[in-house]
């Protein structure tokens, strides 16, 4: 079948645009919805899973997770713009991916069903990259591919209706996919989205007719690439995208760290117990508001005084985005200190981040599309994602770093390799005192095995269990656990192992830690030993509601770790105090130091865009111009 190669000659919107829209919010729907769980899922989820290792994982290594998938997911665009320009045209690349799309979704719903729940998981994270991550630039290139000279106008208006779309999508998702893992779990949560993604290919391709299919450049496409105006384009765009891949390290996070920082939050805000997936939610909210008034007030009258560039809207957005983490930085002093602030203070933070989202995200999507020569579209688009991609893969690496290694795990495996084969996985196997043979003083004992796991013990263990119910005995008392000072007040006189004072600190209102610096001396090292002291806070009574109806009893976790024998109980009731042994896995730059090193981080990149802005000079191409 023959398609149209050329924009259709209409000084109105061209007729396949709603097909685009109505593909783009449900495939958004697909893939904020598996996004706005995937933080949650790794640390609270996943160890429950059938095949999984057993063990939470730690929030910094779920973050650093969550961000290698999101850089993976914008660097595939590569690939599937080079499919789109060289090859198939960016139609065909489209539904081809979308099919990939739609069997990660379904590997992600299979999880724990059949085989290895993990590598389900890393099965179905593969696919989606690739398949979401490569119809990408082809997506919104196809937009710009449907405009000719006669509505070229019309432009800044699609790219704001097809951000509309990808925050409604968003919107929607993101509050519903939250709600379905905590009440059925993740089959329903990750499943859901999936066939919303089936959906999406079926709207896209019931439009094959309307669309305008720009046929891939070949040779000429290399070309072009490499030709002087494909290489002045990328050499230019190159900064520009250094610059916003700061604003999406710190963007992107709300899909991590502020989600981490909001379950120490008293979530309560419009009569309603909020998730902590779900407050993500409310920038799409902020985004769908926002965008009419900047566009259709704010722009206008500011344009009265001075105009508008480009690269002056992004500036301004790098500015308020360290605002907004400036704020998440203060309400993390709060929860430092034992407090709980209320999630309207988070909430004021993402109103400013959603700012600098239409100051950033739409300008810049817009302008790598006008930046980029004819045959270009999608490759040059795909310096805009990278920048999304280089961005989260520096949060990774930061995670990353300050994660500290355990050298009791360290112990555990190598005395795992040590022993016979037949000895490995038998539960009655035991490391003992000295058998790893380490010359720091001291041993870490722990069961080995799948059924009869026993607490980790360091050395100084009994006095910090002294410790520990030291601290538990003021908190019964004053109903919270106490500040720093007067912890360390509480402790003193008491020694660890090796003589030396121990130390105290709040990590939030619910999660107190106790340690010593170890056999080395030195603090922040595997070699660290100490104990966290958790406080369990009941749940605020809920008023009925319709959504009664329409859910379980029980939350899905609670069911699964009853069924599993996980559920810690004493006289019938759960403990309301925890304690659980450590030796090093804790983490460097924690609490509000973390959200006050990104937030210098963009306050530099804001003042470094300015004199870059000034100099630059930008260059404008249209399909057919």
């Amino acid at each position: 079948m023959q398609f149209r190669t050329k924009p259709e000659e209409t000084e109105g919107m061209p007729r396949g645009i709603p097909h685009i829209i109505g593909n783009e919010a449900a495939e958004r729907f697909s893939f904020y919805g598996m996004k706005a769980i995937l933080a949650v899922f790794l640390s609270q989820y996943l160890f429950v899973m059938d095949g999984a290792s057993g063990k939470p994982m730690e929030e910094a290594r779920a973050t650093e997770l969550v961000h290698l998938f999101n850089g993976a997911f914008y660097l595939t665009p590569f690939l599937g713009a080079i499919l789109a320009d060289v090859f198939f045209g960016k139609y065909k690349v489209i539904m081809g991916l979308s099919l990939v799309y739609c069997a990660g979704h379904a590997a992600l719903a299979m999880m724990g069903i059949f085989g290895h729940s993990e590598k389900w998981m890393i099965a179905g994270m593969v696919m989606i990259a690739l398949g979401a991550g490569g119809i990408k630039p082809c997506v919104s290139a196809h937009v710009g591919d449907q405009f000719g000279a006669l509505n070229s106008r019309l432009l800044p208006r699609i790219f704001n209706w097809f951000y509309f779309s990808i925050n409604f999508g968003a919107f929607a998702s993101m509050l519903l996919t939250p709600w379905l893992l905590e009440w059925y779990g993740p089959h329903w949560a990750f499943g859901v989205p999936g066939v919303l993604m089936a959906i999406a290919t079926f709207v896209f391709w019931l439009g094959r007719k309307r669309f305008a299919h720009v046929p891939p450049g070949g040779i000429g496409f290399l070309k072009e690439a490499f030709g002087r105006d494909g290489m002045v384009a990328m050499l230019k765009l190159t900064p520009v995208y250094l610059f916003v891949a700061m604003f999406w390290a710190l963007f992107d996070q709300t899909g991590s760290t502020w989600i981490f920082q909001s379950q120490d939050m008293d979530r309560d805000f419009l009569g309603f117990r909020w998730l902590p997936s779900q407050i993500q939610s409310l920038n799409s909210v902020f985004v769908l508001t926002f965008i009419p008034i900047f566009s259709l007030i704010i722009y206008p009258w500011v344009e009265k005084f001075w105009p508008l560039s480009p690269l002056r809207k992004m500036g301004v957005g790098f500015i308020l985005m360290a605002a907004a983490f400036v704020l998440v930085s203060f309400i993390q002093v709060e929860i430092d200190g034992g407090g709980r602030p209320n999630i309207v203070w988070q909430i004021g933070a993402f109103a400013l981040l959603t700012a600098a989202e239409i100051l950033v995200s739409i300008v810049a999507l817009e302008f790598a599309y006008t930046q980029s020569p004819k045959k270009m579209k999608s490759f040059i688009m795909c310096f805009y994602l990278a920048a999304v991609a280089i961005g989260n893969f520096l949060v990774a690496g930061v995670n990353h770093w300050i994660r500290i290694p355990s050298a009791a795990e360290e112990q555990l495996v190598m005395a795992i390799g040590e022993m016979p084969g037949d000895w490995q996985n038998d539960p009655r196997t035991v490391v003992l005192p000295g058998y790893d043979k380490s010359d720091i003083d001291g041993a870490y004992i722990r069961r080995l095995g799948d059924e009869a796991d026993i607490p980790l013990e360091v050395p100084g263990q009994q006095t910090l269990n002294r410790a520990a119910q030291t601290i538990i005995s003021h908190a019964e008392k004053a109903g919270r656990f106490p500040d720093v000072k007067t912890g360390t007040e509480l402790l003193s006189g008491m020694e660890d192992h090796w003589g030396r004072p121990l130390r105290y600190l709040t990590l939030n209102s619910t999660t107190v830690r106790i340690w010593s610096a170890g056999g080395d001396a030195r603090w922040n090292t595997k070699w660290d030993v100490g104990v966290l002291i958790s406080k369990a806070e009941p749940e605020p009574e809920k008023k009925a509601s319709w959504l009664d109806s329409l859910r379980p009893e029980e939350p899905w976790l609670a069911a699964r770790k009853r069924e599993l024998g996980l559920t810690a109980t004493q006289d019938g009731a759960e403990e309301r105090f925890s304690k659980t042994t450590f030796s090093g896995g804790q983490v460097r730059l924690q609490g509000a130091a973390y959200f006050w090193f990104f937030s210098a981080l963009m306050g530099v990149t804001a003042i470094l865009f300015i004199p870059f802005a000034m100099i630059y000079r930008p260059k404008n191409y249209l399909q057919d111009s």
